[in-house]
């Protein structure tokens, strides 16, 4: 697919990851939608873009609430004319350990709310966005393609429960929709990065940044603009679907 006057929807797209996307889309000619809650982050995004001369509008929305996915997808093909891509970027971290355990006495535990808030973001929001987005996608007889960001953490991740739980569903959901949608030439995949540098991860104290990288052998972050031109590739080349790259520097090999 070329990207010249296709549009682009991004979901957490008003920082890091999103952001980049959002730059990268929008240097390859897209237009570009962006859905975060955060509506301060989606005007600074939103505006350094239509500087940049894209087409972008900004849409808050919690992608957990199905009310507010369906009225976005809605207004976003009402603005745009059509939905080509979704970019399912939006996540956020509830860590805890199962169980905590200190001096033989539990002392904690995963709540239901950690769980929940992970799930309902993570894995729900990517369903109900990836729903809306296909059935728009089929209704315009263009195809589309279909990105889903995971994580290293999908193999699991000590004190990451919920979230490997939901990385893990997400890179599922990409080859389950590889296969339903291909028929309508709608094309899937998913990316997984492994540490990379974000408003998080750049704050981090440099010894837990030292221990971050340790098993690293390109011993760095990854670059927001590096996930950004694997979902460049995926949905620039037409045989691509259903599969997942992990961009991690190597931490899994």
């Amino acid at each position: 697919m070329q990207m010249t006057n296709k549009t682009v929807v991004i979901t957490g797209g008003g920082r890091g990851i999103g952001r980049a996307l959002a730059e990268r889309f929008g240097r390859d000619g897209a237009r570009v939608a962006l859905l975060d809650v955060n509506t301060a982050d989606l005007d600074v995004t939103r505006s350094a873009l239509e500087s940049a001369g894209v087409a972008a509008k900004s849409y808050p929305v919690n992608v957990a609430v199905e009310e507010e996915v369906v009225a976005a997808m809605d207004r976003i093909v009402s603005d745009f004319g059509s939905l080509d891509v979704l970019v399912n970027n939006a996540g956020i971290l509830r860590d805890a350990m199962l169980v905590k355990v200190k001096d033989g006495q539990i002392v904690g535990k995963m709540s239901l709310a950690q769980w929940q808030a992970v799930i309902d973001v993570n894995l729900t929001g990517v369903f109900l966005c990836g729903r809306e987005a296909a059935e728009r996608m089929i209704r315009g007889g263009a195809g589309g393609v279909i990105i889903n960001i995971s994580s290293i953490s999908r193999h699991g991740n000590a004190g990451q429960t919920n979230y490997s739980a939901a990385k893990a569903g997400v890179a599922a959901l990409s080859v389950v929709w590889a296969r339903e949608l291909a028929r309508y030439g709608i094309r899937t995949g998913t990316i997984a990065p492994g540490g990379t540098r974000t408003e998080i991860l750049s704050s981090m104290r440099p010894e837990m940044l030292e221990k971050l990288l340790a098993p690293v052998p390109l011993q760095r972050l990854g670059e927001p603009e590096e996930i950004a031109a694997a979902a460049a590739f995926i949905v620039s080349n037409d045989f691509f679907t259903g599969r997942c790259i992990d961009l991690d520097g190597g931490f899994r090999i």
